[in-house]
């Protein structure tokens, strides 16, 4: 359970500010149709995390243990570095409604938007470093819904009053933990 509590938690935390809340933001303040952009957020992340946490698995089965340890406290340190660097959204990731519909146009913008993005980067790691990748993608979907819904339904209104600079970097705190935790080999945290 501690897979699916940490993965929910970094997640949900990183997510703030994100690209993804952003286009959430922009979908919501266009469409006024939260339903579907929820639909959407939660198949594009399912889908998105399911395939990185299969990754996840697979690198644990294919990469030495002691490469492993480096590559994911490498990794979880790399994470910290990049949730602090603030994202930006660009317009035509918005302009796939006018073919799709609103789920269409969440379910793809999402999708693109999450490919190599520090979350879907995060999963994978978290998928290697936990025995239960199942429980990673069920922790990391339910992370981007509780970061990306309330901004479905509150929009702009809630992000002027978050402070970003705080939920970034206690992200990013976790994530340097999480590094330092798995470099050092202490793992009675992680299992």
């Amino acid at each position: 359970m501690e897979a699916l509590f940490i993965s929910t938690g970094v997640i949900a935390l990183a997510e703030i500010g994100d690209k993804t809340q952003l286009l959430a933001f922009i979908l919501a303040a266009r469409f006024k149709k939260p339903i579907p952009i929820i639909a959407g957020i939660l198949c594009a992340t399912l889908v998105n995390h399911g395939l990185a946490g299969a990754l996840g698995a697979w690198i644990v089965s294919v990469v030495s243990p002691e490469i492993l340890r480096w590559v994911l406290g490498l990794s979880f340190i790399g994470m910290a570095i990049w949730t602090i660097i603030p994202d930006k959204i660009e317009e035509e990731e918005t302009q796939v409604a006018k073919k799709f519909g609103v789920f269409g146009a969440t379910l793809i913008t999402f999708f693109l938007a999450e490919m190599g993005d520090k979350t879907q980067i995060a999963t994978v790691a978290m998928a290697a470093h936990y025995a239960s990748p199942l429980l990673v993608v069920i922790g990391t979907t339910l992370g981007m819904l509780l970061a990306d819904v309330p901004a479905v339904f509150v929009g702009d209104r809630l992000a002027s009053k978050i402070p970003m600079k705080l939920v970034h970097t206690i992200a990013a705190g976790i994530f340097a933990v999480m590094g330092a935790l798995t470099l050092f080999k202490i793992d009675a945290l992680f299992k």
